[in-house]
């Protein structure tokens, strides 16, 4: 037996205890302990039945993926979980946290499932590029039918041990004790001397058109992804295949998913979101926080403390923008309990942990305080010298500007070692990452306490240090930069948008100009000093704001926005362009999709590498997160830097000096980084 897997006696059952910490991944230990356990059981006469259960905070919550790339090791987790559907005594799963991937799939080759009411099942290796590969797709359909076991594979996402139940996925619910739930129904198996192999089962076969209607909706939402129709193939397979065979198609489309770059690039970004925030310093605790701000953002940040337990103080000086921040957050959590996922004591109690003020000094019981006011430069210093002199000298104060230079607005303190940046990405409450910026003089226990926080509101920080627009935002100026330079050229915003959403990203260019609302950015612009000297830099948008075309909010942007139906092109759009263009003596031609993409997604590539070069950016990978989980960057992608490292810095640097030619140096001149990595042979990743 091995060290992390033991096999112990519960009467006449044999209990096979997997503890492999922190998530009892199917490790090549594991599943070499998992055969002993199963041969032991098995010799022993005494015992007459089994059960797998896992020590810690979960059941077996997927593979090693550190084992990816490697040799493999036996036994391989396919025929590990063959030969325990063959098991010549009955094995219980019990289930508890998760069981997802090859945990899941473990189960499935158990003759019965009992799990706690609060666990959850699934299958996502679709998430990482890849299909269940030990069976999940061809004894999943035999349990759940065709049409659910579609939606948990193609979509990847879990399921909770009631509907698992409902389903006929898991047969019982332990209410108290699982390990007694699980050695009872083992002991009942063994005395009826008969019991259910899953791969025996025949697949419920529903009505094909209503198959093809949820496969088709499921593909529609993995646009550019491989995995999901691979893993549609499989699954439809267990109804027209003998299980052998079905196992067989499972492990090929697999192992064309494993080799495949997209899920390389999945599999980078799952150890990359779990490597960023690593700092040193004391994180603080936080139970009171202070936002000031009432706002979209304000608001959205508060919902977010507000769900992780935190006691809140919005803070707004205009008494209408506060009562609209408030009304915000009712109705939020309003339509939460009409759609049934939050009772009314659940809402109750977390606007109960919710105060609202006009005044500054409420802050003053706060541990941190966030600034969400108006985007410039003097308010917000303004802010800071009174948060400065109303809160505990202890209270950290965290501004969520996204241009502005943290530095300064920290001078406006006699703290500036517990001053720090807290970007967040609209909608605050839903977008998954955070840019904690570190200014000249923040602390590592400042840094320490943002990276901790934002875990708390279950997002990911990544640590970037202060620049103008950071990381995001500074590659998001150069991405801009190059649509609004085709645009002129000839491209329309629709077709810019087209090709570079046909590509992956979530949203083009323009159409997020018109959700975000064009007339921010153009203050911003006007309130800089370091902008290039180039009259046609953001020509265009500037030019449709002039026009009180401001995007959604005004029915009118790069589109127009009827109050039903979807947006539309303009014509009036591309006649104010071909006016600019005129202007600025530019000649207007036909520009391909091809074009588009390479020279909007080249520029992103070129920003991120200088932006390495001077240390605002930690690492490509630090990059790459904060691209797809911020920009709507493709996760099949991997991220900026990852799709330059795959694509070759080679070709990445020519083709840079080969737009260059056309496009001129100011812009085009490849960072130095790639340069020199290039020439020796080097990458971004070791």
């Amino acid at each position: 037996m091995s060290d992390v897997v033991s096999l112990i006696i519960d009467g006449d059952v044999g209990v096979i205890k997997i503890d492999n910490p922190p998530v009892n991944a199917t490790s090549a230990a594991v599943r070499q302990g998992l055969l002993q356990g199963l041969e032991a059981l098995e010799q022993a006469p005494k015992l007459s039945a089994g059960v797998i259960i896992c020590a810690g905070r979960t059941f077996v919550a997927g593979a090693d993926l550190k084992e990816f790339g490697r040799p493999p090791q036996l036994p391989r987790l396919p025929e590990l979980l063959d030969r325990f559907e063959r098991a010549s005594k009955p094995l219980v799963a019990a289930i508890h946290g998760t069981a997802l991937g090859g945990g899941l799939e473990l189960a499935l080759a158990c003759h019965a499932r009992v799990a706690q009411p609060g666990a959850r099942l699934g299958l996502p290796e679709v998430k990482l590029g890849l299909i269940p590969g030990a069976g999940g797709t061809q004894r999943l359909p035999r349990l759940v039918g065709l049409e659910r076991a579609l939606a948990m594979v193609l979509g990847g996402e879990p399921v909770s041990a009631m509907e698992a139940v409902e389903a006929g996925l898991v047969d019982e619910l332990a209410e108290q004790d699982l390990l007694e739930a699980a050695v009872k129904l083992a002991s009942s198996l063994a005395r009826a001397g008969r019991w259910r192999r899953t791969g025996d089962l025949a697949v419920p076969t529903p009505d094909a058109g209503e198959l093809d209607k949820v496969a088709g909706r499921l593909l529609a939402r993995a646009r550019g992804q491989h995995a999901p129709a691979r893993a549609r193939d499989a699954v439809l397979a267990a109804a027209s295949l003998p299980l052998g065979e079905g196992l067989a198609l499972e492990r090929k489309l697999f192992e064309e998913c494993r080799t495949d770059a997209q899920s390389a690039a999945l599999r980078h970004l799952f150890f990359a979101e779990r490597a960023t925030g690593k700092v040193e310093g004391l994180a603080a605790p936080l139970n009171k926080v202070a936002v000031v701000g009432a706002g979209t953002m304000g608001s959205g940040i508060t919902i977010a403390l507000l769900d992780a337990g935190i006691e809140v103080v919005l803070i707004d000086t205009d008494a209408d923008s506060l009562e609209r921040g408030a009304a915000r957050l009712r109705t939020h959590y309003q339509g939460l309990v009409d759609k049934g996922r939050l009772g009314a004591a659940q809402q109750q109690a977390l606007l109960a942990r919710l105060v609202v003020a006009t005044d500054p000094r409420e802050a003053a019981a706060a541990e941190l305080v966030i600034e969400a006011v108006f985007e410039d430069l003097s308010i917000k210093q303004a802010l800071f010298a009174t948060l400065d002199e109303v809160t505990a000298a202890s209270a950290w104060l965290a501004t969520n500007t996204s241009y502005l230079d943290v530095d300064a607005i920290a001078s406006a303190t006699q703290r500036p070692d517990r001053v720090l940046g807290l970007h967040f990405f609209s909608p605050a409450n839903v977008m998954k990452l955070v840019e904690v910026v570190r200014a000249r003089h923040t602390s590592s226990d400042a840094l320490a306490t943002g990276v901790a926080l934002a875990r708390r509101l279950a997002k990911i920080p990544v640590v970037v240090s202060n620049a103008t627009g950071f990381v995001g935002n500074r590659m998001l100026q150069a991405y801009g930069r190059e649509n609004q330079q085709l645009l002129l050229e000839g491209a329309t915003p629709w077709q810019v948008d087209a090709a570079l959403e046909s590509w992956g990203m979530a949203m083009g260019p323009n159409a997020v100009l018109d959700l975000a609302g064009m007339d921010i950015g153009y203050r911003a612009r006007r309130a800089r000093t370091d902008l290039p000297d180039d009259p046609s830099f953001f020509r265009v948008a500037d030019a449709l704001v002039e026009q009180g075309r401001l995007g959604r909010k005004s029915g009118r942007g790069n589109y127009l926005y009827p109050a039903e139906g979807p947006r539309q092109p303009d014509p009036e759009v591309v006649q104010l362009i071909e006016a600019e263009a005129r202007r600025l003596g530019i000649e207007r031609r036909v520009v391909a999709e091809t074009e588009i993409v390479e020279r909007c997604i080249l520029a992103l590539v070129n920003e991120g590498a200088r932006l390495l070069e001077a240390g605002v950016a930690g690492s490509p990978a630090d990059i790459d997160v904060i691209w797809v989980n911020g920009y709507g960057f493709p996760r099949f992608r991997g991220g900026p830097m990852w799709y330059a490292a795959q694509r070759g810095l080679t070709e990445v640097v020519a083709e840079t000096r080969r737009i260059g030619k056309t496009q001129g140096a100011l812009y085009w001149t490849p960072a130095s980084l790639l340069v020199r990595l290039a020439q020796s042979g080097e990458n971004l990743y070791p």
